[in-house]
């Protein structure tokens, strides 16, 4: 069991684990595909979607609305058909609809009455400005990929965290919902980790790259974290 008491900031991986992210994702894709009479289930376009996007986030750093455009154009590759202008830029275009998990609100207020809060997420800085209303509380800092010029799982943007949020690695609580892009390179920085396994389409990686770690704690949700600290 964790002792809550160690931590003075929790950093949040966002998209995915605050923000319903397959609730977007699912349906701009399916709209694409559909337009072009193509179909394919949700657990297999979200496993397309993990392979395409981490192909996308490879150096040289290129934009996360760059690496959305890609992965449209990738899914056209595969699928045998040829985007349009809009549709490649639609996915991108998406995101600041994304809505976050109907917990995550309150408890995001909850933790912070305890603990600094910080994000650390795979965006662009103006893509998370168009989320962060949503959110509802006031992050102590936010760390983005564009700020690292590398994507998770790169320990760059958790080594940019680290020296920007000035606490030690062991006061450092770490929450993500991908084992790949989070809990493995927290771990190798020595963070702690809690692991919010939420519903997916695809049980247990959802549209990320499958990984084998073992988190600190493992949780269903942001209320269940809440609930554990004690709040």
């Amino acid at each position: 069991m964790l002792d809550f008491d160690r931590f003075e900031i929790l950093t949040f991986d966002c998209y995915g684990t605050l923000i319903n992210w397959e609730a977007g994702i699912l349906p701009a894709l399916h709209r694409i595909l559909s337009a072009h009479s193509k179909h394919i289930n949700d657990a297999a376009l979200l496993k397309l979607y993990g392979d395409f996007e981490l192909r996308a986030e490879q150096p040289p750093f290129k934009p996360y609305r760059e690496v959305l455009g890609s992965v449209v154009r990738q899914f056209a590759a595969e699928m045998g058909f040829t985007p349009t202008t809009e549709e490649v830029r639609s996915l991108a275009d998406s995101l600041p609809t994304w809505k976050p998990w109907p917990d995550t609100v309150a408890a995001l207020r909850q933790l912070k009455t305890r603990f600094r809060l910080a994000i650390l997420s795979n965006v662009d800085d103006d893509l998370f400005e168009s989320t962060r209303p949503q959110l509802e509380v006031a992050f102590d800092e936010v760390i983005t990929a564009q700020q690292a010029r590398a994507y998770k799982p790169s320990l760059t943007l958790f080594e940019l965290a680290l020296s920007r949020i000035k606490a030690p690695a062991h006061r450092v609580l770490h929450v993500g919902q991908s084992v790949y892009h989070d809990v493995v390179p927290a771990q190798a920085l020595g963070l702690a980790t809690v692991w919010v396994n939420r519903p997916s389409a695809r049980p247990g990686v959802g549209a990320v790259k499958a990984a084998d770690a073992r988190p600190d704690m493992t949780v269903t949700s942001l209320a269940e974290l809440a609930s554990a600290v004690g709040l």
